[in-house]
């Protein structure tokens, strides 16, 4: 086992260079010399080509990388000479909102999914399984903020019982207190989530049921809550840890178009997206990097939890 895990870190860290590489490119291709974006017309051509030299951008290309390779090393993700902030201030500024918004979707949404998944398995085929799959693909086939938008004209305005938008508060206790406002931007995320998840966890606990140890267990009589809490349970839930592993860039950017939609400001999906809005490329770059690097840290965390909850997966896994 302890090999399989370093194989898995070591390619994590391969592939972050990687995705470091290209994210640099991509920065020096759209944005070779920022010298002339920063100054503005007024700028002379002396004026820009000095600017280019003292920050670095007139040395080679290897050079160049090696430098924002430092930076990326010392918590330096950029500048943005748009909003004329550090970017890893801006993020640090509005990453718990996110992890707030994302993550009390994620965990409402997990547990709705797994004892759902399990009932469907158990009512497989029959007139309630039939029903739930149906709004499941309902749901998974409807775009997001389109829900957003008939959650919010039913429940804000036609029934008044949930806030139009989320909370405006610049302060996270005072934003996870005001639940009338929170509560259509975490429920409609969460109803999205459970959309993609429900199939696995189903899936997952039809398979476990026809195991030939369920059928041992249930022939010596054991209850059938037993059954589904200590044997089914367990069994059943490895793709929702693979899923989970997944979900963790969520954590940190949220959701760009659930926090447009519901207004849900100082969160960085909002950040995102006035950064396209106002072509900030390293905000939009360093966002980039940021939900790269989480998406490989989510895979890794997935495989080394379900490598701990199950040995033998690690055996049947390709090497790398």
């Amino acid at each position: 086992m302890t090999g399989y895990l370093l194989r898995r870190v070591g390619t994590s860290v391969i592939l972050v260079v990687g995705l470091s590489m290209v994210i640099f490119l991509l920065l020096h291709i759209i944005w070779p010399l920022p010298g002339r974006d920063v100054l503005g017309v007024h700028g002379s051509v002396a004026q820009v080509a000095a600017w280019n030299r003292q920050h670095g951008f007139d040395a080679p290309v290897t050079v160049q990388y090696w430098h924002y390779v430092y930076k990326l090393l010392h918590g330096n993700l950029g500048y943005s000479y748009v909003l004329q902030q550090p970017v890893a201030k801006l993020f640090a500024e509005r990453w718990a909102r996110s992890f707030y918004l994302s993550g009390a979707s994620l965990l409402l949404a997990v547990l709705v999914t797994i004892p759902l998944g399990i009932f469907q398995a158990v009512r497989r085929d029959r007139l309630a399984d039939h029903v739930l799959t149906g709004l499941e693909l309902v749901l998974y086939a409807t775009p997001g903020y389109l829900l957003y938008i008939v959650a919010i004209q039913v429940l804000a305005f036609n029934v008044p019982v949930f806030g139009y938008q989320a909370s405006q508060s610049s302060s996270l206790p005072t934003v996870m207190a005001d639940w009338r406002d929170m509560a259509l931007p975490i429920g409609c995320f969460a109803l999205l989530i459970v959309a993609g998840f429900s199939r696995y966890m189903r899936s997952a606990a039809i398979d476990t049921l026809a195991q030939d140890y369920i059928k041992v267990v249930r022939a010596k009589g054991l209850p059938e809550w037993l059954i589904l809490t200590r044997h089914l349970f367990r069994n059943a839930c490895p793709p929702i840890i693979t899923l989970l592993g997944l979900s963790v860039p969520g954590l940190l950017a949220g959701n760009l178009i659930v926090e447009r939609v519901f207004n849900y400001s100082g969160g960085l999906g909002m950040l995102a997206f006035s950064s396209v809005k106002n072509i900030d490329y390293p905000v939009m770059l360093a966002y980039t990097l940021v939900g790269g690097i989480l998406t490989i840290l989510g895979n890794l965390l997935a495989d080394i939890t379900l490598t701990v909850a199950d040995p033998r997966l690690h055996l049947t896994s390709p090497r790398l």
